[in-house]
């Protein structure tokens, strides 16, 4: 399993839509919309190379200092097969 943890998603709204509309954006839609689409081209990528699987956007996880924690209230956001 792998676990990717996406920590700049106000800058890539910012390069995409400029410092003006992203300061207008909350921060929780500026994630949601950057994990979109790093799973739409992460899916693109490993069907080209033949994998297969299942990609999920949770909310409830976090990691810190190498730790993964869990909150109370985990749920999946988005769920893809490939």
């Amino acid at each position: 399993m792998i676990l990717l943890k996406i920590t700049n998603a106000p800058e890539v709204m910012a390069s995409r839509l400029g410092k003006f509309l992203e300061s207008l954006t909350p921060h929780g839609l500026d994630e949601t919309a950057v994990e979109d689409i790093v799973l739409s081209r992460l899916v693109e990528n490993l069907q080209a190379e033949g994998i297969s699987g299942d990609l999920l956007a949770v909310r409830g996880l976090d990691t810190d200092a190498g730790e993964l924690r869990i909150r109370e209230t985990m749920r999946v956001r988005r769920r893809l097969q490939f």
